[in-house]
């Protein structure tokens, strides 16, 4: 974590993504906590794509972090590229309100 650092009033947006899901947490690296979560571990995916259900993801995600009043976050991408389920992920969170 050289160049993205979470802060109180601007918190990191980590993704994680493995073959079958995709995760996101909301984490301040100031007291070392994370401040919500989601993933598509309960998600119901019967005929969506992991594209789709990754901009579930990030719906819920923005959701969860707005009841929280946090409407700012820097994207922390993982090192993964930024397409696919990434990209999806980034786009449903501005969907949801996040603003990075």
């Amino acid at each position: 974590r050289q160049k993205v650092f979470g802060t109180k009033s601007r918190p990191r947006l980590s993704v994680y993504r493995s073959l079958k899901h995709i995760y996101a947490q909301v984490i301040n690296d100031e007291e070392g906590r994370t401040l919500c979560g989601a993933s598509s571990l309960k998600i119901e995916k019967s005929g969506l794509s992991k594209v789709e259900v990754a901009k579930i993801v990030g719906n819920l995600i923005a959701k969860e972090a707005i009841s929280r009043d946090i409407k700012e976050v820097t994207f922390d991408r993982g090192g993964y590229l930024y397409h696919g389920r990434v990209k999806s992920l980034a786009e449903g969170a501005r969907e949801g309100g996040l603003h990075f």
